[in-house]
């Protein structure tokens, strides 16, 4: 079933996909860890040949009180390799799930309903047929927030970094950790260990409330969380997105009287600094033009039209 299974880089003893490194999970906040067994962006790619429909052996545990966000019920979506995408319910318990195909030949992505944290059983053709795992791509590891893991994206497949990877032909590891994702250097330890040929950055908006931060201290974060990264991939191109738009936060100071405005440009300065000190393959995103006012779907996080926007601008920064 593995061989299906595209998004995860870790698993769990009883099979379920990790976003962070189970033997290390002593080292990362409650917050992350909880977060990382959500399986965001997790998905299964496949070939078919003359198959009908799939059918989705799986277990799953009801939805979190923090996975409220998503107001559709949960469904595995198929994605096509023309982007349309179908629905099938999802339920708690372990069930089987049959997903039909819109043609018997393709290549299929499909979804998971990830606020019911499910682990896939077995991937099996229906109407005779053939199904092989898709074509590996190259890995992408998207490192971030709850904007990265998705949250108020109406469907996975509709979160930036499921967007952008479609877009750029890369294998997303989505390892955005709502609430969390304050450049912890155990998650920069985490990318370092994995293999990739991109990786983003987005992270800093959760510095301003959750866990208070200064400007001095985010920027020194930030280029610590760099450094250790780079162990591991000293010329992988590495993107970083800085916070976006949040209206309530610009200009309000947190407990260390620090704005999201400072601590945006105090990022801002520590990835120039470390682009000027010889970090040729590093680039900066700025994030507070990317998106609008009403590009949000409670304040802070951004609307499926939003996510969108974000997908563009990245996929546009990593093309040449």
């Amino acid at each position: 079933m593995r061989e299906f299974v595209r998004g995860a880089a870790w698993w769990s003893r009883d099979g379920r996909p990790l976003r962070a490194d189970p033997a290390d999970h002593d080292r990362l906040p409650g917050d992350t860890w909880a977060r990382a067994q959500v399986p965001a962006g997790v998905r299964l790619e496949f070939v078919a040949r003359e198959v009908s429909a799939v059918e989705i052996a799986y277990a799953a545990s009801p939805p979190s009180n923090a996975d409220a966000y998503r107001t559709t019920a949960p469904v595995f979506t198929l994605v096509t390799a023309e982007g349309t995408a179908h629905d099938t319910p999802a339920a708690p318990g372990a069930h089987t799930a049959r997903v039909e195909l819109p043609s018997p030949d393709g290549e299929f992505t499909v979804h998971l309903p990830e606020t019911l944290r499910p682990s896939p059983r077995a991937l099996r053709p229906v109407g005779g047929g053939t199904l092989r795992p898709a074509p590996p791509k190259p890995r992408w590891l998207a490192y971030g927030d709850s904007i990265t893991e998705g949250w108020t994206a109406s469907r996975p497949h509709l979160a930036w970094p499921a967007l952008a990877g479609r877009a750029l032909g890369l294998d997303t590891v989505n390892l955005g950790y709502a609430g969390a994702a304050r450049g912890e250097l155990a998650s920069a330890q985490h990318l370092a260990s994995l293999e990739a040929s991109f990786i983003t950055l987005a992270f800093g908006t959760n510095c301003w409330s959750r866990t208070p931060s200064s400007a001095s201290h985010l920027y020194e974060t930030t280029r610590a969380f760099l450094a250790l990264v780079r162990t591991g991939h000293p010329r992988t191109p590495l993107l970083i997105v800085s916070p976006v738009l949040r209206p309530d936060a610009e200009s309000t100071p947190n407990a260390l009287g620090a704005t999201l405005a400072g601590l945006r440009t105090a990022q801002e300065e520590a990835v120039r600094d470390t682009i000027t000190s010889g970090d040729a393959h590093l680039s900066l995103l700025p994030g507070a033009s990317l998106l609008k006012p009403h590009h949000s779907a409670d304040t802070v996080h951004p609307d499926d039209e939003g996510h969108a926007l974000l997908a563009a601008a990245v996929t546009a920064a990593r093309r040449p």
